[in-house]
């Protein structure tokens, strides 16, 4: 089971900083790989990275992504997005059963939701899911380049009072998939067990710690 240090950054609690500065300032952080294939059987494998921080009250990611493939047809919150390219940030807090699915695609449309498997979820409100702040760029030269941005305010984490995330204990995963691309794949950062392609696995959680 891998475990993930998540650094604070060095600036006021409040809205996100500028995005140059925040860009920059992920750029600089220890970039960590999404490499296991647990169902590899005929997948592509693009190369991905992503890097992680946090503020007293907002949880920053940068995702880094080069695949042969790309796709983005989804275009509003809480839209299928798992079927295009996509990257994936699935957390729990303080050792709870329940977690949270953020998803974005390519361009940055996300959905989120909150639940203890795959089953019994529940999407948030529109206007709840709506404070996330999501920057994308896109090239195509002879593969698709993308990176994403992303401000995820605390209080998008609505089932949970999270005043600070220092010293928060968490469990998670990260994951790239696009389902529905020419030649689908699914890609974790801590491995997992299923014989089957599936996310929902929060026994295979990995260990985060906000420092």
């Amino acid at each position: 089971m891998k475990s993930l240090d998540i650094p604070s950054l060095s600036f006021l609690p409040g809205p996100p900083p500028p995005l140059d500065w925040l860009t920059q300032t992920m750029d600089a952080l220890p970039r960590h790989l999404l490499s296991e294939t647990p169902w590899p059987d005929g997948q592509a494998k693009p190369e991905v990275t992503f890097s992680v921080g946090h503020s007293t009250d907002c949880l920053y990611l940068k995702y880094y992504v080069e695949e042969e493939q790309v796709q983005a047809r989804y275009r509003r919150t809480n839209e299928p997005v798992y079927k295009d390219s996509c990257v994936e940030l699935f957390i729990a807090f303080n050792n709870e059963s329940s977690y949270y699915n953020l998803e974005f695609n390519c361009l940055g449309t996300y959905l989120v939701g909150f639940g203890e498997d795959r089953q019994n979820r529940r999407l948030l409100p529109g206007s709840t899911a709506e404070k996330i702040k999501v920057w994308s760029t896109l090239s195509v030269r002879t593969n698709a380049l993308w990176q994403l941005t992303i401000a995820i305010p605390a209080e998008v984490f609505c089932a949970h009072r999270l005043l600070s995330f220092e010293g928060v204990l968490a469990k998670g995963n990260f994951h790239k998939c696009g389902d529905e691309l020419p030649n689908p794949h699914y890609l974790t950062w801590n491995p997992v067990a299923a014989p089957q392609p599936d996310f929902h696995r929060p026994e295979c959680f990995g260990d985060f710690r906000f420092i």
